[in-house]
């Protein structure tokens, strides 16, 4: 925002400020906070401490020791702006994605040699999951966790030197009971704390870096949650009508049990053996050049992974949707979901759900090159959870400037 635009919104972003921060319990630190706040919303090409203490005329020091050093809880922060924002926003999906920071050296926490998003193949780079509330007009993140790689973990079978490990640990004061864990745990690790704030989620959505691990999918049915989530083509299903059955008994030897002697399929040859007759053309929303349409294809299907098989040993596979798109003038489907939603829910309420996570790369955007997400330049793993915190609060008061209509447009 301009100095003018800021200072036209100045009472709303204090009282928004003194809401969020009402957890602490130190004055001091609750002005520290809405002053950090609102350094990431001033005009800058940087957000790290030393531009932004001069845009807000205050002492380096004091904004660094207050994100970096001070004892304040971030999951506070988190659950006081989820509450809010669940109100604000009334979502209709948590959308679960994870966003790349690329990195020169090798002492911020959790970075290493990894797949980065950002640069779409392997960097030096640190990976954050993070968890959205989520409509088509709105959306804000609300959780997020920082991944552990292996080689950050002195307790890995596969760590060579534990003691340089844990010695880099120390440097960044890493948690002691923090470790690796893979990034769709982490996933579900978020969606039960926001439960556990008192949230309840009407569906989850993900790509497939998270749908395609049959873990994932078989935790969000534990807890009961619906989702829609994206696959690979490779997925191994079953049709809908497949059953299970027993074979003749031969007379000697263990008896037969029931189970599938259908073939297993990929999402890819399901769809192609139903041809282009079965694709519907849907609408899902407006987009900036007009309406949004391709060419769909919806099965029922029994998702037959080896997790899942063993999940369901002795018992029915569950039934759900394939989901695929197949765009005209392209030879196959383009993308697959499995979603567990309901037998009868329309094909356009399906397809905008498996389409809304064009919100969160809209977030993302936004959250980097507006308000300095990934401007961190600290070491330390208390620094980064504190930065990516107070970037969400900043992004959550742009959010709901957006969705006042009396209010002046926010950057």
């Amino acid at each position: 925002m301009t100095p003018q635009e800021l200072e036209a919104v100045r009472a709303r972003l204090e009282t928004f400020a003194a809401e969020v921060f009402s957890g602490f319990a130190r004055a001091d630190q609750r002005r520290w906070g809405e002053r950090y706040v609102r350094g990431l919303l001033t005009d800058g090409a940087r957000k790290s401490m030393e531009p932004m203490a001069a845009r807000l005329g205050v002492d380096r020091q004091g904004l660094q020791q207050f994100c970096t050093d001070a004892p304040w809880s971030h999951q506070l922060v988190l659950a006081e702006l989820a509450w809010r924002m669940d109100a604000a926003i009334g979502p209709v999906a948590w959308v679960v994605d994870d966003v790349s920071f690329v990195k020169d050296g090798d002492e911020s926490p959790g970075v290493a040699a990894q797949y980065c998003g950002a640069l779409g193949k392997t960097a030096n780079c640190q990976v954050a999951p993070s968890l959205h509330l989520v409509t088509d007009a709105a959306s804000c993140p609300v959780n997020w966790r920082l991944f552990v790689p292996e080689q950050w973990d002195a307790a890995s079978p596969r760590t060579e030197d534990p003691a340089a490990v844990a010695a880099r640990r120390q440097r960044c004061r890493i948690p002691a009971d923090v470790g690796h864990v893979p990034k769709w745990q982490l996933a579900l690790d978020m969606i039960d704390e926001l439960e556990s704030w008192g949230l309840d989620p009407p569906l989850v959505v993900a790509d497939e870096g998270y749908g395609q691990d049959g873990a994932f999918r078989l935790g969000l049915t534990e807890r009961d949650i619906p989702y829609v989530v994206g696959v690979r083509s490779d997925t191994a299903l079953l049709e809908a009508e497949a059953c299970r059955s027993v074979a003749p008994y031969a007379g000697t030897g263990r008896r037969p049990v029931p189970r599938y002697r259908q073939r297993r399929i990929s999402a890819r040859q399901l769809v192609l053996e139903g041809g282009r007759r079965a694709l519907h053309t849907v609408r899902w929303r407006m987009g900036s050049k007009g309406p949004l349409r391709s060419r769909f294809a919806a099965l029922r299907v029994r998702p037959a992974g080896v997790r899942i098989r063993r999940a369901y040993a002795g018992g029915e596979l569950p039934v759900c949707w394939l989901l695929a798109e197949w765009p005209p003038g392209e030879p196959e489907p383009v993308k697959y979901w499995l979603s567990t939603l309901e037998a009868d829910v329309p094909l356009r309420r399906l397809v905008g759900l498996a389409k809304i996570r064009w919100r969160i790369e809209h977030d993302y955007r936004e959250l980097k090159t507006g308000l300095g997400l990934d401007h961190f330049e600290g070491r330390t793993w208390s620094g980064w959870h504190h930065h990516v915190t107070l970037v969400s609060v900043a992004h959550a008061f742009c959010t709901l400037e957006r969705l006042n209509p009396k209010a002046p447009a926010a950057a």
